[in-house]
């Protein structure tokens, strides 16, 4: 450890403690380190090559907590990953009940007065069907936790832009003063006992044929369509027909894709950020369940002084490799009536979701159908921003506007309630959301979308989009194909290894 390296504690709590680790540690080689073979660990990621933004590590101490949902059971349940002779405890409510009981005990922010990013608190997933209680919307059941996140109470937070490492540590009674510095000396060590020239996971790490199990021995990998083409064009006018009749504005009709691999979670995302990097990526890996993201989608974030942002998408066209083309389809969607008139409908359903928990008159739009491109995609992207009313919690803005309107339609409940009856199953993890909830009152959720979940059944992708009147339902077919691609090469499938039902 460096010499001049000081420990810091948060104001007004003096059991948060964080220490500032000499040099710079990639967190893609930190984590292969660290907990590449954990069975509980969270990496919310800012990308790799990323010069702004944090990305966090951190797996369970002894006496972390982890918390499940049940919509069905309308229940919630803690275990302690750390101490197996911990009896699982099971409650009544819902995970919003129990995150605002559990964060009502301000915890302070170690990195002082107004300070960004994340200090210690609750990671993990939001299920789209937790829905079914914030809009009173009966939906099927999962196969997933309808809600997983894992308390967060050590932790090394990367600064991407001042090139710094900084370890935070929740110190409980009974364990040491300077626990973040024994912590810090511990990872140093590992850090320097493990150099990235020996790792196989690299940030640019890659996936062997090996770590890709096919169905059957030789053969590669097939990805089977919920709804073959097919039946989504049908779907898609069927649609359109509850458009016509004023039942809905704009769906968001989505399909589930499953593969028969189990491929390492580590490195399946290793090879999922290299060919899709993003701001808002993140691997949770939950047991026997992974979830693996290159989200570009913000769905809420949460500051500690009561500020609230949303940026939804809506509006896609593909990338290419051509410098003129791909300028010609940035051009085409930024014109595009159609991507235009989806994306100001979201717009104006977050600004209602927002307004019921902010400030009466701070609810505005700050940017307005940008267009944003991503290594596979141009998106259309605008920002919506208000301000927390007295007396509510980042956990009120999130129930306010959960599930996220970008992966609804418009009006919300009864675009849920529609969309239920066309889609034949549940989403799972898919559409929902995942990230922080900070001690200090912070939140940071990104949209489950461009995503893999990975679980002792095999694979599971989520694709979909916005259906309105003027949906062409070969081109919408078609977008549901570009946006699941980059996923299904991570998972071994090439483009014609596709089967469905149409």
């Amino acid at each position: 450890m460096s010499a001049s390296a000081r420990p810091r504690r948060s104001p007004g709590r003096g059991d948060v403690e964080r220490w500032d680790l000499d040099g710079w540690w990639d967190p893609a080689d930190a984590f292969d380190a660290l907990y590449r073979d954990s069975a509980h660990a969270i990496w919310l990621d800012a990308g790799p090559g990323a010069q702004a933004g944090f990305s966090y590590l951190a797996g369970p101490t002894e006496r972390s907590r982890f918390v499940t949902a049940s919509v069905m059971d309308g229940t919630v349940t803690v275990t302690v990953p750390g101490d197996p002779l911990t009896v699982p405890a099971t409650s009544t409510g819902t995970v919003f009940d129990f995150l605002s009981t559990d964060l009502a005990t301000p915890g302070g922010s170690p990195g002082g007065e107004g300070a960004s990013g994340f200090h210690l608190g609750w990671v993990g997933w939001l299920g789209y069907e937790l829905g079914a209680q914030t809009l009173d919307v009966p939906q099927p059941p999962s196969r997933y936790p309808d809600a997983a996140l894992l308390e967060v109470d050590r932790m090394l937070a990367f600064d991407h832009e001042s090139r710094t490492v900084t370890l935070l540590a929740r110190r409980q009674p009974g364990e040491p003063a300077r626990l973040a510095e024994d912590w810090a000396r511990a990872v140093r060590a590992r850090r320097d006992s493990s150099p990235a020239a020996r790792h196989p996971l690299s940030s640019a790490g890659t996936v062997a044929a090996a770590d890709v199990a096919p169905e059957q021995p030789g053969s590669p990998p097939r990805a089977r369509w919920r709804h073959g083409s097919a039946d989504y064009a049908a779907l898609i006018e069927r649609c359109q027909a509850f458009i016509a009749a004023g039942d809905a504005y704009q769906l968001c009709l989505t399909n589930e894709i499953t593969v028969d691999v189990r491929p390492h979670p580590v490195v399946a995302y290793h090879r999922l950020r290299a060919g899709s990097p993003s701001h808002h990526g993140g691997l949770l890996r939950f047991g026997d369940t992974a979830l693996l993201s290159a989200s570009p989608e913000q769905f809420l974030t949460v500051g500690t002084d009561g500020s609230l942002s949303s940026k939804p998408i809506k509006g896609t066209r593909p990338r290419s490799a051509d410098p003129a083309s791909d300028a010609g389809l940035r051009a085409d969607l930024a014109a595009s009536d159609k991507e235009r008139a989806e994306n100001l409908m979201i717009v104006d359903l977050m600004r209602n979701d927002l307004g019921r928990v902010a400030e009466l008159g701070t609810v505005a739009v700050t940017r307005l159908l940008d267009v944003e491109s991503y290594a596979h995609v141009h998106q259309l992207v605008s920002t919506v921003e208000a301000r927390l009313a007295a007396g509510l919690t980042g956990t009120d803005a999130v129930r306010s506007c959960f599930p996220a309107g970008s992966m609804t339609g418009v009006p919300k409940q009864s675009a849920v309630s529609l969309l239920r009856g066309l889609e034949d199953g549940p989403r799972g993890i898919y559409s929902g959301a995942f990230g922080y909830f900070g001690r200090d009152g912070a939140v940071d959720l990104a949209m489950v979308i461009r995503s893999i979940v990975l679980d002792p059944a095999g694979a599971s992708i989520g694709t979909g989009g916005g259906i309105t009147t003027l949906s062409v339902p070969a081109e919408e077919v078609e977008e549901t194909r570009i946006k699941a691609a980059a996923l299904l090469t991570v998972l071994g499938c090439g483009p014609d290894l596709v089967t469905g039902a149409g």
